[in-house]
């Protein structure tokens, strides 16, 4: 994989009360492009963040439907990774 798809598969990192619990076991929460799949967000995460990563899992997000002046619209659907890294390693994503 070419050096310009792993920058582009991490969109960027999910911070909230969840996702700062789940780093306390490890695992981080990413928005990442829709097209990616779980060997190219291994592959991205290992080699931004220099860890080793045990476990990818993957969900798509579906967009919520809105009112905005009386008329329906529809927010965007995104794509959510969760990664696991190996212990001992951790990922700040505060900095990121």
């Amino acid at each position: 994989m070419n050096q310009e798809k792993v920058l582009k598969t991490l969109l960027a990192p999910i911070v909230s009360e969840k996702t700062t619990m789940l780093s306390a076991h490890n695992q981080y929460a990413f928005k990442v492009r829709s097209d990616s799949n779980k060997k190219e967000i291994k592959a991205a995460v290992e080699s931004l963040f220099g860890v080793t990563v045990l476990n990818v899992t993957t969900s798509n997000v579906k967009g919520k439907k809105k009112v905005f002046k009386g008329k329906i619209g529809r927010r965007v659907n995104w794509k959510k990774a969760m990664v696991k890294v190996s212990e001992g390693q951790m990922i700040d994503v505060s900095a990121s």
